[in-house]
């Protein structure tokens, strides 16, 4: 994602397309992607600087931590913003800033039912604990010393 900064009008510049899921550089077990990188950006220059915003994204396959199936996940950035200072090149790699905040949306621990359209197999193998019949006395009122305190 390379952005020529002498080919940016005053009013900006929008950025639409797909980069190979290569860019990514995952190696990790249980993280795959299935799809190209998507970035639609908004792309100024400011004071000697750069900036853009827009959304990234991108399809993958991960195993969940709980019953190891794989799922499908959509890792989308919808806020993605950025600012750099340009060191007077002509053209700036977008690339590795990009690559960086997909890679920190990564959910850290994921579960096949993120979204709430399937439940996780490893819930219904886990045996459930029965109700507790026990009554437990009511906990005493930390507070309530302080109901009876006099200042004067």
């Amino acid at each position: 994602m390379k952005v020529h900064t002498k080919q940016i009008p005053d009013h900006g510049l929008h950025l639409e397309g797909t980069e190979n899921h290569q860019i990514l550089d995952l190696h990790e077990d249980g993280v795959k992607p299935v799809s190209d990188v998507r970035y639609s950006l908004d792309v100024g220059l400011s004071d000697g600087g750069l900036f853009a915003t827009g959304q990234v994204g991108v399809d993958l396959e991960l195993v969940c931590v709980s019953c190891l199936e794989t799922f499908l996940y959509p890792l989308e950035i919808n806020d993605f913003a950025l600012q750099m200072e340009l060191n007077g090149s002509e053209s700036v790699d977008l690339t590795p800033l990009v690559r960086e905040d997909l890679l920190l949306a990564l959910p850290p621990h994921p579960h096949c039912d993120w979204n709430g359209e399937k439940v996780c197999q490893s819930v219904s193998i886990r045996p459930k604990a029965a109700p507790s019949t026990e009554v437990l006395p009511p906990k005493p009122d930390a507070w309530g010393a302080l109901d009876h305190l006099k200042i004067n």
